[in-house]
């Protein structure tokens, strides 16, 4: 199993979702958004994972300031971002479930930490 702990909070869903609606162009700041959360995550995960993932289980554990921003809306885009990170970096090589099987998301409240930790195991499939 690997533990990817990561510092802060990320963006809400509505505020990707809010971001998209900007552009210019091609141009899109919801694009950006995206680019900068995943160039922000995929250093923890090289840092613990060192070869490829077969087939895996993900449980996110949310460790928020408070209880405030809704459950869905912090972990859509965060999950989002991170199964993309996944394969960017090469370690996974879709984020279809052949590959991801299944996750879960649990949430915390801590006042003067607050961070994401991803479990990450591998499974067993026929």
């Amino acid at each position: 199993m690997y533990r990817i702990i990561i510092p802060g909070k990320f963006p809400s869903l509505n505020e990707w979702i809010a971001a998209n609606r900007v552009r210019k162009g091609s141009w899109s700041k919801g694009n950006d958004m995206k680019q900068k959360s995943q160039a922000a995550i995929m250093p923890y995960i090289k840092k613990e994972i060192k070869k490829p993932l077969g087939t895996i289980h993900l449980c996110y554990h949310f460790y928020e300031e408070s209880t405030r921003r809704d459950c869905d809306n912090v972990s859509s885009y965060f999950i989002k971002v991170f199964q993309d990170s996944l394969v960017k970096t090469g370690l996974l090589p879709d984020d279809n479930q052949k590959f991801i099987w299944a996750f879960e998301v649990v949430f915390h409240v801590d006042k003067l930490n607050p961070r994401i930790e991803v479990e990450i195991s591998e499974v067993i499939t026929k």
